[in-house]
Formats: structure tokens, C-alpha cells, sequence
């Protein structure tokens, strides 16, 4: 493992240049450019609050804000953007760049790490448009971002852990690369985000305590939304799970490394 982190360390400026080539490659064409990276889920968003909080008059406990659950919505957002963009492009990221795998020769390592940049880069900017849309709001956030690199960080060590194992048994199962969308839907909407978790039955929220983003969703509504500390306590639990997963994956992709070349 120190081997992988000193070789991808090694080749940094390839990385670097990479993650610059791929967001540069992504909208050469398009008049818009890079804004088609926030303007998609700020789109959704936009949708969702106008249908539950104008239509259906959703209101939010100790919010006075009459945006609040846009608000809340764009906060779940943030937080769940990074991790799917990280998983689903993990996921086929081996079989995708198969022919660079067999051709050129550099620590494979520097592929989940140039998607990751990548994902921090738009996620980065969407944040940038969601603040400047609190602003607009009347909604301002306070002190209490200072912890929101914290949660970016035990956020994408969760989505890296497990997209990473993912992607490199989609490379032997190729079932893996259909199952999971389907899987990350289920979470999506087993997740807090466009709803409050109060809704939910009282005999079915015990399930909640499975899924590993609530706790990260909660943390980035609670920054954002009631600008207060996010809970140390179940993320801690989380932060322990992701670095698990991660430190899994990391065994798992060096082993199979010299076998997934010949698989593609």
C-alpha cells in the first residue's frame, strides 16, 4: 500500500494533468462549459423544491426561511453528488480505460485518484453555486463550514472504498456493472434528501441505521442548512467503516492488479 501512495505521489503532475485534460475534454464544445457541471443537479434541485415546498407547501421544523427546503434539498445534494459521481465512475473505470491499462505504463493507482479529483473539482464548484443561491435566499451560512472539508473528505474515502472494490470486481463479474445504478437508486432514495426522516414510519426507521450516508447527509444539512457542527458521534462510526472499506480496497485492487489486465 506505501508502494501504491509513493508511486501516485511520483506521478502527481500526471495526475494533475489529467483531471485538467478530462474537465478541459468534457465541454470543449459546449457554449456553456464547465457551467453544465453545477447547472444539472442545481436543475434537479430547482424542480424538487418548486413541486414540495410551492406545491405541496413543505415546511421545515425551526426553519422561518420560506426557501428552507430548497435549502435542505441543496444541502443533501452536495453531499450526495461527490459519492455517486465517485461510485458510478469507478465502477467502469478499469473496463473503460482498457486499452490505456494495457498500452502505457504507470501505477494504476493514479486512475480512482484522477476520477476523484475530477468529482472534487465539480462538486467544488457546485458548492460555489449553492452558496451563491443562499445568498440569493436571504440564507447565509456561518462558521460552521469550516467543517465541511472534514465531511468532503470522510465522504470521499467512503465513495472511494466503495467504488474502488467495485470497479475492480465489475472487471471479473460483469453482473456488478448492472446491479449497482440499480442498488444506488435504492440508496438515493433510502436516504434523506428530498424528504424529511420524520416522514418515515416509526417501525421502519430502525433500517435507516444501515445506510452509511445518513450520517454524512446529516452532516452536510446540519452545516449548511442549521449551521450548526455535524454529529461527531455517528460520523466517527462512519469515518471508522470508510477507512475500512478503503484500506480493503486498496488490498484487493493491488492483488488483482496483474490479473485485470489480462481480464480486459
Amino acid at each position: 500500500m506505501k508502494g501504491m501512495l509513493l508511486a501516485a505521489w511520483r506521478y502527481r503532475f500526471f495526475i494533475v494533468s489529467s483531471i485538467k485534460t478530462e474537465l478541459r475534454s468534457k465541454f470543449v464544445r459546449s457554449s456553456l462549459g464547465g457551467l453544465w457541471m453545477i447547472l444539472n443537479p442545481l436543475s434537479q434541485v430547482l424542480i424538487f423544491a418548486f413541486v414540495l415546498s410551492a406545491v405541496l407547501s413543505a415546511k421545515l421544523p425551526g426553519i422561518t426561511n420560506q426557501y428552507a427546503y430548497a435549502i435542505y434539498l441543496m444541502a443533501g445534494t452536495l453531499g450526495w453528488s461527490l459519492f455517486a459521481e465517485i461510485v458510478n465512475r469507478c465502477l467502469t473505470l478499469f473496463i473503460d480505460n482498457g486499452n490505456i491499462l494495457k498500452k502505457l505504463v504507470f501505477p494504476r493507482i493514479a486512475l480512482p485518484l484522477i476520477v476523484t479529483g475530477s468529482a472534487l473539482v465539480n462538486n467544488v464548484l457546485l458548492f460555489v453555486a449553492i452558496l451563491a443561491i443562499f445568498g440569493v435566499l436571504g440564507h447565509l451560512p456561518s462558521i460552521a463550514l469550516i467543517w465541511l472539508p472534514v465531511l468532503m473528505v470522510i465522504n470521499i474515502a467512503l465513495a472511494l472504498g466503495i467504488g474502488l472494490g467495485l470497479g475492480v470486481l465489475n472487471v471479473f463479474m460483469r453482473d456488478i456493472g448492472q446491479v449497482v445504478p440499480v442498488l444506488m437508486q435504492f440508496l438515493f432514495w433510502f436516504t434523506p434528501i428530498v424528504y424529511m426522516a420524520n416522514i418515515i414510519p416509526e417501525q421502519y426507521r430502525e433500517w435507516l441505521a444501515f445506510n452509511p450516508m445518513i450520517p454524512i447527509i446529516n452532516g452536510y444539512q446540519n452545516i449548511l442548512l442549521y449551521n450548526k457542527e455535524p454529529d461527531w458521534t455517528g460520523l466517527g462510526v462512519i469515518t471508522l467503516i470508510a477507512l475500512s472499506l478503503l484500506a480493503f480496497s486498496l488490498v484487493l485492487f493491488r492483488k488483482a492488479s496483474p490479473e485485470m489486465v489480462d481480464q480486459l
